[in-house]
């Protein structure tokens, strides 16, 4: 049984890149994929924050290295391109996690709140996916995982470029998975319910918000970032290999209540 399981969704060989993985769902998710064999690079902004993730990653016994980088910022994107084969070979596992979410009434987002939401959220993703899927491409084997939000699928919140930027996110993984998977890279995005992380403490620290979130699942709890350790590992696997361009919720019924 176990060399069997261990056949079908063990990552040890693999390498793994992580972006918004010193926290939240990112780190989970990059926890995950290293406890399951993959050596893990690590993308954010705050460098304490990426050696605070590294050093909870060795305590796993994970090779784990970090890149700091602001992927509002274009050659910050090519920086971590240029940099992130050296560390433990060529990526086979591109996770785009890193987000911003500028929460203001749609009326009252500004030209930059919109600019700086779309190129976290989704020119970030593109331009990691175009480096690295070709190469994934023309080794014959990759993995890309999106995150999306419930506003790729429903309106949420007072964060309308955000929605933008998420809705756009399972294009992009549609136009992904058409132009690689004939090459063996599967591309898919999960779709998380409302989940504790820094990214929705704005939310959280809403009288009562949390609460009622919680009461709109069929679990009655909102997610957690180990919640996305057993699909992640699904995704990044050989088990993945005939699940592409998809949209998965990973939200407790969330999206269907």
């Amino acid at each position: 049984m176990s060399s069997y399981l261990s056949d079908m969704f063990s990552l040890v060989g693999r390498v793994a890149l992580v972006t918004g993985g010193s926290s939240g769902i990112g780190y989970g998710i990059a926890e995950a994929l290293g406890r399951a064999g993959a050596a893990v690079v690590l993308v954010a902004r705050r460098e304490e924050r990426l050696a605070t993730a590294a050093a909870a990653l060795a305590g796993h016994g994970v090779r784990a290295a970090t890149i700091s980088a602001d992927l509002g910022d274009r050659a910050a994107i090519a920086r971590v391109t240029e940099h992130a084969a050296s560390l433990f070979g060529e990526v086979d596992i591109l996770v785009n996690d890193a987000a911003n979410n500028i929460r203001r009434p749609m009326a009252e987002l500004t030209l930059d709140d919109y600019e700086q939401t779309i190129a976290v959220n989704l020119t970030a993703p593109y331009l990691l996916g175009q480096h690295f899927g070709p190469r994934m491409a023309a080794r014959g084997w990759g993995r890309i995982i999106n995150i999306g939000s419930q506003q790729s699928i429903r309106a949420f919140g007072d964060s309308g470029a955000y929605g933008v930027a998420k809705a756009g996110i399972c294009g992009l993984t549609r136009s992904q998975a058409e132009a690689w998977t004939p090459h063996g890279v599967t591309c898919n995005t999960l779709i998380p319910g409302f989940v504790l992380t820094p990214l929705t403490e704005p939310a959280q620290a809403i009288p009562g918000r949390v609460e009622a979130l919680a009461a709109r699942t069929m679990t009655g709890r909102n997610g957690l970032p180990t919640d996305f350790a057993a699909i992640a590992i699904l995704l990044a696997s050989p088990a993945s290999a005939y699940l592409t361009g998809q949209t998965l919720c990973v939200d407790g019924g969330f999206s269907v209540t």
